[in-house]
């Protein structure tokens, strides 16, 4: 640190699942990386909560899955939806050619707090920073060459051979950097909040698909996370009609859920996700690489988004820690990232929204009973088709795996 500047290899922006990632590999590595986030502490409600069996194969292959899991958290072995009253399987993990066959749920505030402490402990390149805001890129000469971010103590500048956004769907990097995107839209939003969760209650994650109304329940031990899926922009409708009405309207999809409705006690204690689905079209420049929500906003339909950010960087630190560690880092390093995770992107994004057109916006328009999409019927009528979506949701398509030397120090003493 030389006054208001400091100088890394790589400086990561966004505290999230890719950053953190990222950030804990390449400091594996021996790449000096330094991790911004402007929150400060990880504590958020209703963020994304699934940590898949492709990203616990990740942690296992860093040598803390056991460490991992010793955390508390929900296993989920099988999906089902509820259609019109009727049960249908959706996906079965029982299958997966992983160690671990499950969806593990885990408030998203212990994963980045496990992986900011496994840093800490074992790669002395690792450094992160919160209450730090990325407000802009800095560039020379057609090169981003760092980023000016604001501290509690005051505007600082930090010097990197390469910026990384991994700031989310709302990118201060991706905006600064003026990096174009493809908008492909999208029919609903979702509204977060949280019920008691009783022993009488089902045992199982659940998604209910009634007249014209989506509601989706996770198990999270002492209580349930909820999301309703409504019209996309139609929350001033809804509260202009008053909470009673909501109440009664959730009460009509679960009804066991009726007399816990009261637990909503106003809109303050309902969050809005407001759901976008896009894709840069370049994801990156001289000196600068986008990842995760920030290069590619997902769908929230069947939880995705972070498995497939956690994969962008582990393929990102595959790549790039050796040209990183050696200080030559070129553009068609950047480029060799985004075609190694472009087609997974696009496969994934093409898969949600097929479903968006399909199954969730019908949904939505219905006004009866809905009937299953044959889709859905061919899963129950054909019960090995389950590990088709299992896979789909689990692993994802090209998974990735560690290819980065480790350099700890406990190690590096011996």
């Amino acid at each position: 640190m030389a006054g208001d500047v400091e100088s890394v290899r790589c400086c990561i922006a966004g505290g999230g699942p890719a950053g953190m990632m990222l950030g804990v590999l390449l400091a594996r590595a021996g790449v000096d990386v330094l991790v911004l986030e402007q929150h400060g502490d990880f504590l958020r409600d209703f963020r994304g909560d699934t940590i898949h069996p492709s990203t616990l194969e990740v942690m296992h292959e860093l040598g803390a899955l056991d460490e991992f899991l010793a955390r508390p958290h929900q296993e989920i072995r099988q999906l089902r939806a509820h259609v019109g009253g009727a049960p249908m399987p959706v996906a079965d993990f029982t299958h997966l050619s992983t160690r671990c066959r499950f969806l593990a749920i885990m408030p998203q505030w212990d994963f980045l707090d496990f992986l900011a402490g496994h840093a800490a402990a074992h790669f002395p390149a690792f450094h992160l920073r919160m209450r730090t805001e990325v407000r802009e890129l800095i560039e020379e000469g057609g090169r981003v060459v760092g980023v000016r971010c604001e501290t509690p103590e005051g505007r600082r500048e930090v010097r990197a051979d390469l910026v990384v956004g991994a700031d989310g769907r709302h990118s201060v990097v991706r905006q600064s950097a003026g990096l174009p995107a493809r908008e492909f839209g999208a029919p609903m939003d979702v509204l977060w909040f949280r019920l008691a969760r009783r022993r009488s209650d089902p045992v199982e994650t659940l998604g209910y698909f009634e007249a014209g109304q989506i509601f989706i329940m996770i198990d999270r031990g002492d209580y349930w996370q909820c999301g309703y899926v409504i019209p996309k922009g139609s929350l001033e409708e809804l509260r202009a009609k008053g909470l009673e009405v909501f109440r009664d309207r959730l009460s009509t999809v679960v009804p066991f859920f009726k007399e816990r409705l009261g637990e909503i006690p106003g809109w303050e204690a309902l969050s809005l996700l407001t759901v976008r689905v896009d894709r840069l079209q370049r994801w990156y420049r001289p000196g600068l690489l986008c990842i995760g929500d920030a290069a590619h906003a997902m769908s929230p339909i069947g939880g995705v988004g972070i498995n497939l950010a956690i994969q962008d960087a582990v393929a990102a630190a595959n790549i790039l820690a050796a040209p990183l560690r050696a200080s030559r880092a070129t553009v068609d390093d950047l480029r060799r990232v985004q075609r190694r995770r472009e087609l997974p992107t696009r496969i994934t994004q093409g898969i949600q929204l097929f479903l968006q057109r399909r199954v969730v916006a019908p949904a939505l328009r219905g006004r009866g009973s809905p009937r299953a999409p044959l889709l859905l019927r061919l899963l129950t009528w054909m019960p090995v088709l389950q590990r088709i979506p299992a896979r789909l949701i689990g692993i994802g398509v090209r998974p990735e795996h560690l290819r980065t030397p480790v350099e700890r120090a406990d190690l590096a003493a011996r």
